[in-house]
Formats: structure tokens, sequence, C-alpha cells
């Protein structure tokens, strides 16, 4: 445990950060289980509403930087790939 009183308030604020870094991660990983479960029901229309909305929290996670750029791209890339399939 810290001594020096910035060095506490550096923890308090590192702890903050990490519960809204989770619960961001949570949020969207979410969506993409939803999303996935969805492909593998074989439901086209669902899957296509919660593929926007696996999306828009890939970019708020993105925008936040809880994950990479290129990591968010590939992710909304692989479930882009899997709507397809199931459309064609």
């Amino acid at each position: 445990m810290p001594n020096i009183k910035s060095a506490m308030k550096r923890v308090s604020v590192i702890e903050k950060k990490t519960l809204r870094n989770n619960m961001i991660k949570s949020s969207y990983r979410t969506a993409v289980k939803k999303f996935e479960q969805a492909i593998e029901a074989g439901n086209k229309e669902e899957a296509t509403k919660l593929f926007t909305d696996a999306t828009k929290k890939i970019d708020q996670a993105c925008s936040k930087g809880v994950i990479v750029k290129n990591t968010a791209a590939r992710k909304k890339s692989n479930m882009s790939k899997k709507l397809n399939a199931i459309n064609a």
C-alpha cells in the first residue's frame, strides 16, 4: 500500500479505470457471443440486428482504448464473414 498521497490517488484512479475497462470489454464480448449464438441457430434476421449491435460495441471499445484498432477491425471482419456465409 502506498504512503505518498499522489501514489494513493493513482491507485484509486487505476481501480476506477480498470472497472470501466472491464465493463466495456464485458459488454462487447457479450454482444459478440449473442451474435455467435444467433449464427449457430441459423436465425438470419436476429443475426443481422445483433451484428449491428456488436459492431457498435466493438467500435465503442476501440474508441475508449480498451481494444486496439486492428483488433476491432479483425473482429468485425470475422463477424461479417460469418453473417455473409449464413445469408448466402
